[in-house]
């Protein structure tokens, strides 16, 4: 027993998933609802992965896969948890965001800003770098990964789900539905196109709802190429332009408020600041297709 709970033995981004387990946790106790005891249920599940990633990472290539990488393959569900959560506390905060984004930019950008510049070529350009996040999100660490750079696909996991776990937790405590909820949606040629209508169907099928502020396709996205681009500069290089376009598309489409893209880019900034003052990223980058699970680039 004392072995599965010596901490020595869980890589950074365990500690990062049961703190924010803990978080949600007292989230989901503080909200209640109907669906708090299968949230419940699934955090325990959730704890039991981290608890057995140790033992995964040692038990060969797939059991190191998984063991690295459970985290990126929940992400979806920890997304929804987050509009499951905020859907039974049924309070938002878009009121006191308004007024920021007013103070700011003088007007509701994001309610303008499409229906100014309805061009179809800039809205299929932009809904398609929106479309691209999961690529974005998936890609980095995949793509390091694939390349031998294997702490460095570690690294960049670690960056990416804390960017998450940081901006899930402020949604479950300040929610903010966003404009796509506080205004009408806008009908014209940029939104007859089929990216965006794509993007309309997505999120009319996964949004979650509550957690525009701060952004965390933003915020995500912007870590995930930046550690990409510090580890494998070719790599960071083909993820650039669709996360430059998924920055601005997040505004344009009225998925966020100015301030929530704001919000993101000061996350990203804060992640990545951190992440400077713990990591050797000449350990990262290099090639280590065989690399000792007991080294870690991170000094955490």
């Amino acid at each position: 027993m004392a072995d599965v709970i010596d901490l020595k033995r869980f890589a950074p981004i365990d500690i990062a998933t049961l703190i924010y387990v803990t978080f949600t946790t007292i989230a989901a106790l503080l909200f209640d609802g109907d669906d708090l005891p299968w949230l419940l249920a699934a955090h325990a599940m959730l704890v039991t992965v981290v608890l057995l990633a140790p033992a995964a990472r040692a038990a060969g290539p797939v059991g190191r896969f998984v063991g690295d990488w459970y985290p990126i393959m929940l992400v979806t569900g920890l997304y929804a948890e987050v509009g499951i959560l905020n859907l039974a506390y049924g309070h938002h905060h878009d009121f006191a965001i308004q007024r920021l984004e007013q103070w700011v930019f003088g007007s509701q950008v994001s309610y303008r800003w499409i229906r100014e510049m309805p061009s179809p070529v800039l809205s299929s350009v932009l809904h398609s770098c929106y479309l691209s996040y999961f690529e974005i999100l998936v890609g980095a660490p995949l793509g390091l990964w694939l390349s031998g750079r294997r702490d460095g696909a570690r690294l960049t996991i670690f960056g990416i789900m804390t960017t998450l776990y940081f901006c899930y937790t402020v949604s479950l405590f300040f929610p903010v539905t966003g404009p796509r909820y506080a205004f009408p949606l806008p009908d014209n040629a940029a939104t007859s196109v089929l990216p965006a209508r794509a993007t309309q169907w997505l999120l009319d099928q996964g949004d979650s709802w509550g957690a525009a502020f701060p952004s965390s396709h933003v915020a995500a996205a912007l870590v995930a190429t930046a550690c990409a681009l510090r580890l494998w500069r070719p790599l960071g290089l083909v993820l650039a332009l669709p996360t430059i376009g998924l920055v601005v598309s997040v505004v344009y489409g009225q998925f966020h408020y100015g301030v929530d893209a704001i919000a993101g880019i000061v996350v990203a900034v804060a992640i990545l600041v951190s992440l400077n003052r713990g990591v050797r990223w000449d350990q990262a980058a290099a090639l280590h297709p065989a690399a000792d699970l007991r080294s870690s680039p991170l000094r955490l």
